[in-house]
């Protein structure tokens, strides 16, 4: 039995990953404890582990000195409440999962010599775990040519990003159901943890577009942020469209299982149970990201045929009606797509990272002793 520390920044793309880990090795008969920032309060209730600590941490801003500094005073504080919590846990390894919330308990496990695994689940490495890399023992990788990752020098092994358990007990029971002529059509829209306002400006407009034999088939479940239930809802009414709305899906996984489509971000865990359920996804990559990460998971996912990558700067209702229009009246294509994405799943992906840290925590006395063959 080993004792092992996760930490992961307190949103679900973080989490998730981290939760599905922890399930694995709580299976092996390990002890689990998670440090994360205080967000953890909407997700971190199910998580499995004996303890959670909340982490002071912050996001460094060059662009803005105050904040700098701020920023600085809160990690150093977060590196010395980490290191009290890790001397009282005794722990033989970590893991980190990425976002800034990672950077001060890692810190903290890295001077204490305690073993430390770094996993980066996005296609283009996050500055984060880039900053931490050099103290880390291992670099887990969900992609193989994961950007950045080639400069550094320490052991890697591509694991695949793990999906929650529940994730993997529906992929296993339910299959992909095609889509029948005349039949109904299911269509999931979310964005991502929290939902996201543009699907609510642009998802509903859109399916007013399509022509009313197709909106008569459409049964739509759509994720909304609480200010914006009203008027979508009252779009999908005068569309005349069957619609489920809610802030938040308990049984997501069961929800994007039941689809034939879904339209959503393309952060790494929605990507990654898209492919291991099998399902086929256009996908509108959050804008503004220094490095694109979220489109470069997107684009891994079309360039194997699994989706449809549509930019949310030059989207419009019309175009992205043309393109559902499209797809519904082509079922064939939903139906490729689908099998094209379950090839991409890689449902292993816990197992592999959950024996690369039994394998680090065995080496506490000679970390360095890891190596590529070993993991």
């Amino acid at each position: 039995m080993s004792i092992f520390v996760l930490m992961a920044g307190g949103t679900g793309g973080h989490l998730f990953p981290a939760m599905a880990l922890a399930q694995e090795l709580r299976r092996r008969g390990h002890i689990i404890h998670l440090m994360t920032d205080e967000r953890v309060s909407h997700y971190g209730e199910a998580f499995p582990a004996r303890e959670t600590h909340v982490v002071p941490s912050a996001t460094p801003s060059i662009r803005n000195p105050l904040k700098f500094i701020r920023a600085g005073v809160l990690i150093l504080a977060g590196i010395v409440s980490a290191w009290r919590k890790l001397r009282g846990i005794n722990a033989d390894a970590v893991i980190g999962f990425g976002g800034y919330p990672v950077f001060p308990p890692f810190m903290a496990a890295s001077l204490m010599g305690i073993p430390g695994i770094l996993h980066e689940q996005n296609a283009v490495m996050g500055r984060a775990n880039r900053a931490l890399a050099r103290f880390a023992d291992v670099l887990a990788l969900s992609f193989e040519n994961t950007k950045f990752a080639e400069r550094y020098g320490i052991t890697k092994i591509v694991t695949g990003n793990p999906v929650r358990d529940k994730v993997r007990e529906v992929a296993k029971s339910v299959g992909y159901t095609p889509v029948k002529t005349n039949g109904v059509i299911r269509l999931l829209v979310f964005g991502g943890s929290q939902g996201a306002r543009v699907f609510g400006d642009l998802v509903p407009p859109a399916i007013t577009e399509l022509p009313e034999k197709l909106r008569k088939r459409l049964r739509v479940t759509q994720q909304c942020r609480a200010e914006d239930l009203e008027r979508v809802t009252e779009a999908y009414r005068a569309a005349k469209v069957n619609v489920e709305l809610a802030t938040f899906f308990t049984d997501l996984p069961e929800r994007m299982a039941d689809s034939h489509l879904v339209i959503c971000r393309s952060g790494a865990s929605s990507v990654a149970e898209l492919c291991v359920l099998g399902r086929p996804a256009i996908m509108i990559p959050l804008p503004g990201s220094l490095d694109a990460d979220q489109k470069n998971n997107a684009l891994f996912l079309e360039d194997a045929g699994g989706g449809w990558v549509v930019e949310q700067a030059t989207v419009s209702p019309q175009s992205l009606a043309t393109r559902l229009a499209g797809i519904f009246e082509e079922p064939q294509v939903l139906t490729d797509a689908a099998a094209a994405a379950k090839n991409l799943g890689q449902p292993q992906a816990v197992d592999i990272l959950a024996a690369t840290a039994e394998r680090v925590a065995a080496r506490l006395n000679d970390p360095a002793t890891i190596g590529e063959k070993d993991v």
